[in-house]
Parts: structure tokens; C-alpha cells; sequence
């Protein structure tokens, strides 16, 4: 991957991607090292199980999230974080409704439009 985003990224003006089943994704910033995006949840709303090559930490801005990593499932709550290591299975779902700021290592290249 040879993009990157620009230095400085405006909520009011960076552009909120509807993945549908009641997620949303905005780009924070990344290059081929980094990347940052924040996800909504609405209420009930699942990131379904998988895994990829990245690591990744995800931090807990709103909501209350039921994570599983691997074989261990727990509640995270605003202000709470969590490391899933590459080619670990892992989903949560929320049910309060909430953000989070997920970010990975490398960038994820499929969150990339062509």
C-alpha cells in the first residue's frame, strides 16, 4: 500500500462509511505502518467473529461491549481497552449501542477504497 491519509482529518468533513447491520466507519488517519478508525454501533449491533493478520487494540469510547478474543469472552465498558494479536479469532456485540477506535498494524488494506 503506497497511500496514506492526509496530516490532518476533520470529523465534520471526513466521510462516514454505512457498512450496514447497523455499523458505521470513519478513517482517523493511516499509512502502510498505521491505521485508526472509528466504528458505531447501534443497539444490538454485532462485529461479526473473524480474524486477519493485524494487530490490533481496540479502545472503548461509548457503549458496552460483549468482546471475545480467542476462547475468552468479557464485558468492556467506556474507558476500556483490549490487544487481539494477529490471526486470532475475535467479534463483539454491542448491546447499549457505543463507539469504538480500533487500530491496526499494519493498515488494514481492505479498508480502502480503490
Amino acid at each position: 500500500m503506497e497511500k496514506q491519509s492526509e496530516h490532518f482529518l476533520f470529523a465534520d468533513k471526513t466521510e462516514i462509511e454505512d457498512l450496514g447491520n447497523g455499523l458505521k466507519r470513519q478513517m482517523l488517519g493511516y499509512n502502510h505502518e498505521l491505521m485508526a478508525v472509528k466504528i458505531w454501533f447501534d443497539k444490538g449491533a454485532q462485529g461479526y467473529t473473524h480474524k486477519h493478520r493485524h494487530s490490533q487494540v481496540t479502545y472503548v469510547l461509548e457503549g458496552e461491549f460483549h468482546f471475545t478474543i480467542g476462547e475468552e469472552t468479557t464485558v468492556l465498558k467506556a474507558g476500556d481497552s483490549c490487544l487481539i494479536p494477529p490471526h486470532v479469532d475475535h467479534g463483539a456485540i454491542c448491546h447499549t449501542g457505543g463507539i469504538l477506535i480500533d487500530t491496526f498494524s499494519p493498515a488494514r488494506e481492505d479498508f480502502l477504497k480503490p
